[in-house]
């Protein structure tokens, strides 16, 4: 039986033993930060979306790819997590969701072709385009922007630390992984929105 491709790339983007080691880390802090932070039916979603977020980090900044399987699969648990927050009015807060996820995939998606237009060149892929999709659908409107400034934000400093210490030359065409930066700003946002809930929670005691 033919191994899934995102199990092969995962393997081989974290085959050293100090990436796996690193990978594993990051898995178990997150899933831990998520369940201290709600430990409920969503706190565990949040924690298998933390240990998603790193696995699409590690592949996409080898391979600069964002499989699908490890999309869809996050998308659909954003899905059963909105779902989990209003379980008895459940048809009305995953229609947001993918409401969300649709439309914020759908800016993403104008923004690339508009700069294909404009510059002759892929400004970012179609991966980013659809992880920007699970950002809509995890994430509520005002936590999105919060979001992509974290990621666009995490993505320039990485740039400027390259140039700084590495003396690596960044050009208009230089490639950055930004599945890389965009997925786990995805988790903190998750994180974000859980915090205020809980000091919404808090203040009825």
């Amino acid at each position: 039986m033919p191994v899934p491709r995102f199990i092969r790339l995962s393997r081989r983007a974290t085959a050293q033993a100090p990436t796996r080691l690193a990978v594993v880390a990051a898995v178990a802090c997150g899933a831990a930060f998520s369940l201290v932070l709600a430990p409920d039916l969503h706190g565990l979603l949040g924690a298998v979306l933390a240990g998603l977020a790193v696995l699409i980090a590690a592949i996409d900044a080898r391979y600069f790819i964002i499989p699908d399987e490890l999309t869809v699969t996050t998308l659909v648990l954003g899905l059963a997590a909105a779902v989990a927050r209003e379980p008895a009015g459940w048809p009305e807060p995953m229609l947001a969701a993918a409401s969300r996820g649709l439309a914020l995939a759908l800016m993403f998606w104008v923004f690339r072709a508009s700069y294909g237009w404009l510059r002759g060149r892929e400004g970012i892929g179609l991966g980013d385009v659809k992880l920007a999709g699970v950002a809509g659908v995890w994430l509520a409107w005002p936590t999105i922007p919060v979001a992509i400034e974290i990621a666009a934000v995490a993505a320039l400093v990485t740039v400027l630390i390259r140039r700084s210490t590495v003396g690596q030359e960044i050009q208009a065409t230089t490639r950055l992984p930004f599945g890389l930066f965009l997925a786990p700003s995805i988790w903190l946002g998750w994180l974000v929105e859980n915090a205020s809930l809980s000091s919404i929670s808090l203040s009825w005691f």
